[in-house]
Parts: structure tokens; C-alpha cells; sequence
């Protein structure tokens, strides 16, 4: 779109700590885990020093013989430094391709196996409990972030090597891949350019320009996923302190925000579930938080109230992001205290004037709307360059210049977007199993997640968890469902026993198969 394409040169993903040190050398950066590739650094540092990092990690992936276009497949042990060693392989002209510490061994090689004999960059945790021995026969060379092990190369016994020069790479080639979801099958390998990340810049650009003061932005997204990129060039070029997590637990974020009080707050919608207890922490840890961000998922709105009620600001904002991996973010929406608390929460907003654009397209021909929604298409230069190794599969998702969602919905009159559901999880004849699950959720306070999955029998089951896996109240849920669809008995289960993928998103069709598995 015309915005996204003005003077777009590029994100630069290799100088982009460099260029922040730059401006605001001496910016913190406070973390709630130690960099396991730099360990000396501790749990607070500065943007220059994060720099410098990167610069020589660069360094010692080029002594290990990573050149311009490789392709660097990186699988570790979570943390920030997936992250940095991503910005130290830009650096070095390659493509990092980052999978996600939560995935299997199997799928991990599979995906090593379609990137095409790339270097491996891994831990030796991951080698030793996790992955295939395949994998050295998979990867050109295997490279270790941390440790030792027979047949790789540690990085750290890469010292004293010369510094390179940050390799300009033109912003039409490949910059990044990453995958999607996984929540289908095996995951996709989206591949972004410097040119199509710049252009996803923008739109968040344009509304993170409505934060003035330099608040501690605090944010919790996983660190594979492309949206954390864009989140710290608009974050550390502004000069914004910045707070990383690698871990959601309540107890240790409440305790983190406590100390650093953020101003602004961004993570997953299923991280702000489980931190809706902090607004009735003593601490009060979310009282500094003006604006808070959901990245591209809708979000129930009883999560959405909480964390408002829970600022101590006269005007906070919640800022819900709808998007997905292969296209970034395209349609959002503002919620403030003044929010009905029967709002619809099925409304995840409108396109980036000049930058996304949104339709729906029937099924069956016929007028879109809530009774009989259609194919949401999205349209944005921020949409990845195909998938790698599965083109054929990419065209699919594709008619011209829009991309299918693969989520069905409708628009208002107004031109707000209604999400109702994916269309692998529709339960024919239920209606909207999101909306419904909103309306659970707003009416028990107990529910920790719900699901509503079709069962063996193609009745809609919900899968509840409830906090801190306390017995479902048949009594309270009995009345909960009252008007409702008609729903088969819940089934309770722990939510750490919920398949999930990398963003935390419940894989629902992985859900359904082990329900049908169990009964």
C-alpha cells in the first residue's frame, strides 16, 4: 500500500542495535533471564552493549564460515539471545531462519531438511534432549551457541577474531524466515525481506507515535516471531527503555514490574489471561502501565477490562493488533474503561489508512454477515515472499494483491472487522465458537481457557481449565451456559496439558484429536 512503500528501504535488521546505540548508547535493557551467549552481561545492560554483542557474535558466525545468503537455522534453549543472534546473522549477510524452542525434534529437523543443508546454530541442551542425531546430516554444519558436543562447533571457541563490517543486503532479498503457528500441522517457513518487515513498521509506527514520554516499554513475545523485530527498532530508535521477558509465570512478571514499572506493556493474549491475578496483586505492578498491546489475536474482553482497571493512569488504552504471521499486522482497534462491559468482543477493529486494506468474500454467494460470514482477505506490503520450499502452497493463499486469513468473518457498516472463528475449527450449526467462549469467560471468573471443540460425535465440547486447577462449579457453569448453543458436559483439563504453539495459542485441532484419543 501507497504509505508502506514511500521511502521504504529496508529495516536493516544487521545495524539495528548499532544504529540504536547511535542515538541513546546508554538506554537500559533490563531482563528477567541471563543471555546464555553472554552471561557476563547479567540482567541489566545498555543498548551499546547489546551492540557490541552482536557485532562480535557476527564476527565469529563469519570465522565459522557463514557467508552473505546462507542460510542460518536457529534452535535453542529459550531466551533474548535467539533474538541477538538473529541480528548477528543479518549482520553477516545470511538469512536467519528461527524455530521455535518449543518445537519437537522431529519437526525441527523436517523444517532443517526443507531449508536445504543450512547451518545449524543450537545449544548443547537441545542436542543432547531433543533433537535427532539427523540433524548433523541435515545441516552443513552445526554451530553451538552454549556448551560442547562431539561433531559441533562452539562459537565461544571463536576468540579474538577480527571484526567485519555489517553487510548491506539489498531490501528486496531474503532477510528473515520464520514460521507460522503450527496450529493446522506442521509449520510453514514464511520467508520475510527487509523491504516487507519496513513496510509492517509502519502501521505500528504510526500508532506507537501517540506515545510522547519515554516509558519502560516491558514486552513478552515470543522471540522467533517477526512481530518482536519491528517491536525493538520502533522501541530502542525512539530511545525507549526497554524490559524483556522470557517467562510469563504472574509471580516473577508481577515482581519484575514492580521494580521497573512500565509504561507500556505488549505480549500475547493468552499472557494477559494469565496475568489478569496481577490486578489484585498488593503491588499494584500494573498501576504504571498507560498502554497496553495484544499482537495479533483477538482477545476476550473480560482480559481486556482487567488489565485497564488494574492502570493507575486516568486514561489507559488497551491496543488490540489483528494480523498474522505471513502478513504482519493489519487491522486494529483502541479499548479504553469507557467499553460496555457486553461490548462485542468479536470486533477486532479496521485496516491502517493507506497501509492495509480488509474484505470479506462469500461462500456461497450470497450477502456477508454475522449469520453467514465469509473469507477474510487482507491486503499489505508487509505479506511474506512466499513459503519456503512450498510456493504451490503459498499461491494458494493468494488471489492478486489479497491474501486469505484463513478466519471467517464480516464487516458493519461502520467498517469494523468481526472475527468469528478459523475456518478449520467451525462447528457447523453452533454459530461462533470465539463469541461463545467470550460470553463463558465474562460470566466465570474461574476459567483460566476454554476451548470448544468438536467431539467424536460432532457435538461442540468445551475443554475448560479453571485457575490454578481448582474443580470446575458444575453449579455456576450450568448457569453460565444458560443461552448458549447446546454444548456436551465440559471436560477439564490442566491448562499445561493444552497443546500449544510458540505464541500460545491453543492448537485446537491437536486438542480435538487428543480429546477424541481419551474417550
Amino acid at each position: 500500500m501507497l504509505l508502506q512503500r514511500i521511502g521504504n528501504r529496508g529495516i536493516r535488521l544487521g545495524t539495528l542495535l548499532e544504529r540504536a546505540a547511535a542515538r541513546h548508547p546508554d538506554n537500559p535493557v533490563v531482563l528477567d533471564h541471563p543471555l546464555a551467549i553472554a552471561p557476563r552481561l547479567g540482567r541489566r545492560t545498555t543498548v551499546a552493549a547489546l551492540a557490541d554483542l552482536v557485532a562480535g557474535t557476527a564476527s565469529r558466525l563469519w570465522a565459522a564460515g557463514v557467508r552473505p545468503g546462507d542460510r542460518v537455522v536457529v534452535h535453542k534453549s529459550d531466551g533474548f539471545d535467539i533474538t541477538l543472534l538473529a541480528l548477528a546473522i543479518a549482520r553477516a549477510g545470511a538469512v536467519p531462519v528461527l524455530l521455535s524452542p518449543k518445537l519437537d525434534g522431529a519437526t525441527v529437523a523436517e523444517l532443517v531438511r526443507r531449508v536445504d543443508r543450512p547451518y545449524l546454530l543450537t545449544d548443547a541442551a537441545k542436542l543432547r534432549d531433543h533433537l535427532p542425531a539427523a540433524v548433523f546430516d541435515l545441516a552443513a554444519r552445526v554451530l553451538l551457541a552454549e556448551g560442547e558436543h562431539p561433531g559441533a562447533t562452539a562459537l565461544a571457541e571463536l576468540d579474538d577474531v577480527p571484526r567485519i563490517a555489517a553487510v548491506t543486503v539489498p531490501p528486496e532479498h531474503p532477510a528473515l524466515v520464520t514460521h507460522t503457528s503450527g496450529t493446522t500441522g506442521t509449520p510453514k517457513l514464511a520467508v520475510h525481506t527487509g523491504r516487507t518487515l519496513q513496510a509492517r513498521y509502519r502501521p505500528q509506527a504510526s500508532v506507537a507515535a501517540l506515545v510522547r514520554r519515554r516509558r519502560p516499554v516491558a514486552i513478552h513475545v515470543s522471540f522467533v516471531h517477526s512481530r518482536l523485530f519491528t517491536a525493538l527498532a520502533i522501541t530502542l530508535l525512539r530511545g525507549f527503555p526497554l524490559v524483556v521477558l522470557a517467562d510469563d509465570d504472574p509471580a516473577r512478571a508481577a515482581e519484575l514490574f514492580a521494580d521497573v514499572r512500565p509504561g507500556v506493556l505488549e505480549a500475547h493474549p493468552n499472557t494477559f489471561m494469565r496475568w489478569e491475578e496481577l490486578a489484585a496483586d498488593p503491588r499494584r505492578p500494573l498501576a504504571s502501565v498507560r498502554y497496553f498491546s495484544s499482537t495479533f489475536d483477538a482477545i476476550h474482553p473480560r482480559t481486556v477490562r482487567r488489565m485497564l482497571a488494574a492502570s493507575a493512569h486516568r486514561f489507559p488504552v488497551f491496543g488490540q493488533l489483528y494480523g498474522q504471521s505471513e502478513v504482519g499486522p493489519v487491522v486494529a482497534r483502541a479499548f479504553t474503561r469507557h467499553r460496555r462491559e457486553d461490548a462485542d468482543g468479536r470486533c477486532v477493529g479496521v485496516p491502517f489508512p493507506g497501509m492495509t486494506g480488509v474484505r470479506v468474500v462469500s461462500r456461497d454467494g450470497g450477502r456477508v454477515s454475522a449469520r453467514s460470514p465469509g473469507f477474510i482477505e487482507v491486503r499489505t506490503d508487509g505479506r511474506v515472499l512466499t513459503y519456503l520450499g512450498e510456493d504451490s502452497r503459498y499461491e494458494r493463499q493468494r488471489t492478486g494483491s489479497w491474501w486469505r486469513m484463513g478466519d471467517l468473518g464480516y464487516r458493519t457498516r461502520w467498517g469494523c472487522l468481526h472475527l468469528l472463528d478459523r475456518e478449520v475449527d467451525e462447528i457447523p450449526g453452533f454459530g461462533s465458537t470465539l463469541a461463545a467462549e467470550d460470553r463463558l469467560f465474562a460470566r466465570l471468573d474461574e476459567l483460566a481457557e476454554v476451548i470448544i471443540v468438536p467431539g467424536g460425535d460432532g457435538r461442540p465440547v468445551p475443554v475448560v481449565c479453571t485457575k490454578h486447577d481448582r474443580p470446575l462449579d458444575r453449579d455456576a457453569w450450568r448457569a453460565a451456559v444458560a443461552g448458549l448453543p447446546p454444548l456436551a458436559e465440559p471436560v477439564q483439563w490442566r491448562l499445561a496439558d493444552l497443546p500449544q504453539t510458540a505464541t500460545t495459542k491453543i492448537k485446537r485441532l491437536e486438542l480435538a484429536r487428543r480429546l477424541e484419543a481419551a474417550t
